[in-house]
C-alpha cells in the first residue's frame, strides 16, 4: 500500500494543511489568539496597577456578573452592557465585558431596586448561562490622569491639539455655533442634538463635561468663568438649561449644546482599547457601542 501512486485526493489535503498551518503563523491572526490565560482578577490588577491612584475603598467599578477567577478568552468595552452588546460578545467568544455605566438600571446596580424586576433577571441570566462577566469602569476611568472619558472625546472630536492637558475648559478658533454642532455631529457620529443658543453666534471658551456631572458643577463653571459654550453629555432641564434660557434673556451669549449620555462618553470606552493593548497585549480587546436608546419623530 506505501508504494501506490500519490493520488490528487492526498494532494488537496495537504495543500489545505499547508494552508492552515501558513494561517495560523500570520501574525494578524496571532493578535486575536490569546497567548497566556489570564482570569479576570488579573486583568483587573493589571488594569488598576496602570493607574495613578490607590484603591478605593468604596466603589461602584465592581463584577455585576460572572466570576473574577474566570479564564479571558476577550474583552468587549462599552458604555452599557446591554442586551444587544451581551450577545454580540457571545458571538465573538469574548466572555469579559468592561463597561462605564450600570448594568442593571440603577448606580450602584442593585438588582432589588424595583421589586419583581424581570428583565433584571432575565438579563443576569441570559450573563450566567453564556458565562459572561460584567465589570464596571467608571470611578477608576475618570481617576486616569488625564481623565480617560474626557481624554477619547477630545481625541475623537480633534480638540485634543486645543487642550493638550485635557482639562474641561478651554479654547478653539473662533467658530458659529452651527459649524461647532456640525462637527460634533460628524465626528462624534450623532444623528440629533439638541442646544440653546443662536446658531450664528460665534463661539471661543467651551466647558467640556461629558456624561452627566449634575447641574451644580455645570451652572459652577458658567457662573466662575467667561463661557461662550457648555457642551455636556445629559443635564436635568430643570437645571442647566434653565439657567441658559435666563442668562441669555439677561443679555449673557452662553450657549448649550447637549450630545446625549451614551454620545457623549462613548468615544472614552473606545480609546480604552487602544490603552489596553499596550497593557494586556494577548488577548483581543474590541469595542462596541451601545448607542442610545431614542429614536427621533
Amino acid at each position: 500500500m506505501t508504494n501506490l501512486p500519490y493520488r490528487r485526493r492526498d494532494f488537496l489535503e495537504d495543500v489545505v494543511k499547508a494552508g492552515a498551518a501558513s494561517m495560523l503563523a500570520r501574525p494578524v491572526l496571532a493578535h486575536f489568539i490569546p497567548k497566556e490565560n489570564l482570569t479576570v482578577n488579573q486583568v483587573i490588577a493589571k488594569i488598576l496597577a496602570a493607574l495613578p491612584v490607590e484603591p478605593l475603598k468604596e466603589t461602584v467599578d465592581t463584577l455585576k456578573s460572572g466570576s473574577g477567577d474566570q479564564v479571558v478568552t476577550g474583552i468587549i468595552t462599552t458604555m452599557f452592557a446591554t442586551i444587544d452588546v451581551i450577545r454580540q460578545a457571545i458571538r465573538r467568544n469574548a466572555n469579559f465585558i468592561i463597561a462605564h455605566e450600570p448594568t442593571f438600571y440603577n448606580h450602584p446596580d442593585d438588582l432589588h431596586w424595583v421589586e419583581n424586576n424581570w428583565v433584571a433577571k432575565e438579563k443576569k441570566e441570559l450573563l450566567e448561562k453564556n458565562r459572561i462577566v460584567v465589570w464596571r469602569f467608571h470611578d477608576y476611568w475618570h481617576m486616569m490622569k488625564p481623565d480617560g472619558i474626557l481624554q477619547g472625546v477630545l481625541i475623537k472630536t480633534e480638540w485634543l491639539v486645543y487642550n493638550p492637558q485635557s482639562t474641561v475648559a478651554f479654547q478653539i478658533p473662533p467658530q458659529k455655533l452651527e459649524d461647532i454642532i456640525q462637527h460634533l455631529k460628524n465626528k462624534l457620529n450623532i444623528p440629533h442634538l439638541r442646544y440653546i443658543g443662536d446658531r450664528d453666534s460665534v463661539c471661543q471658551k467651551i466647558v467640556l463635561y461629558p456624561g452627566a456631572h449634575g447641574g451644580q458643577k455645570q451652572v459652577a463653571a458658567l457662573v466662575g468663568g467667561n463661557v461662550d459654550l457648555i457642551i455636556v453629555g445629559e443635564s436635568s432641564e430643570w437645571e442647566t438649561p434653565e439657567f441658559v434660557r435666563d442668562a441669555r434673556a439677561l443679555g449673557r451669549p452662553v450657549s448649550m449644546i447637549i450630545l446625549g449620555h451614551a454620545y457623549s462618553e462613548e468615544p472614552g470606552m473606545e480609546y480604552l482599547v487602544d490603552w489596553l493593548h499596550n497593557k494586556i497585549p494577548n488577548i483581543p480587546v474590541h469595542h462596541i457601542a451601545s448607542g442610545e436608546p431614542f429614536s427621533w419623530g
